[in-house]
């Protein structure tokens, strides 16, 4: 059976696509995206082309490890596997965001936000690998229209101050507290979550695998 190997981190892509019916094994890729970033933009490339940029960088640091590894189930990957890895950033007023990280850059991020629409870009790319070699390679993004409540100054404090909004791309959430301070969305929600159903089994599809095949 085809293995599925998520690189990433975010405990959100992995539920979604455990809920989807996948099994995935997880691996985090050793990536600098701030700089990666800071490259790409000083040389003009589009938010969208940014955003999966990264995503194929992330791939493409995780493959040695995946394919020199001597744990079983990543040499079953490297075997008969797909590796499947996102990035996602905001687009607000030309300029794209990640995560806050500090308390500071959340209150002033959504100060900012409040009342206004932002685009949840998320790339993605799937790599298929198959008797210890990567043999395709696809990547593409999803962008979803997010509308912010315009929330008072205490709401955003109160929400800053759960930690929630500090490691997610653009500082809030659809599926936890930040669900409460949308207005709503226009788009794909399990691309605003973390990784796109749609996308991630188009992309799939090119690589030669029916989604179907790799439910658990």
């Amino acid at each position: 059976m085809t293995r599925v190997l998520l690189g990433s981190a975010s405990p959100a892509r992995r539920r979604v696509l455990i809920d989807a019916g996948l099994a995935p094994l997880v691996l985090v890729a050793d990536l600098d995206e701030d700089a990666l970033v800071d490259e790409l933009q000083a040389a003009g490339t589009p938010p969208a082309e940014i955003v999966t940029a990264l995503a194929r960088a992330k791939a493409a640091a995780l493959l040695p490890r995946i394919l020199g590894s001597a744990d079983s189930e990543f040499s079953e990957v490297a075997a008969d596997g797909v590796v499947l890895t996102c990035d996602s950033m905001l687009l607000i007023d030309d300029e794209l965001v990640g995560k806050p990280l500090t308390p500071q850059v959340a209150v002033q991020r959504w100060r900012r936000m409040r009342g206004r629409t932002g685009l949840l870009i998320t790339g993605h790319a799937v790599t298929r690998l198959r008797d210890g070699a990567a043999i395709a390679e696809v990547a593409a993004s999803k962008s979803t229209v997010i509308a912010f409540s315009d929330v008072s100054d205490q709401a955003i404090e109160r929400y800053v101050a759960t930690g929630e909004p500090l490691q997610v791309a653009g500082g809030f959430t659809l599926d936890g507290r930040g669900g409460w301070l949308l207005d709503g969305i226009d788009g794909d929600p399990s691309s605003v979550i973390g990784i796109s159903l749609p996308l991630t089994r188009e992309l799939l599809t090119r690589v030669g695998i029916d989604v179907t095949e790799l439910w658990a």
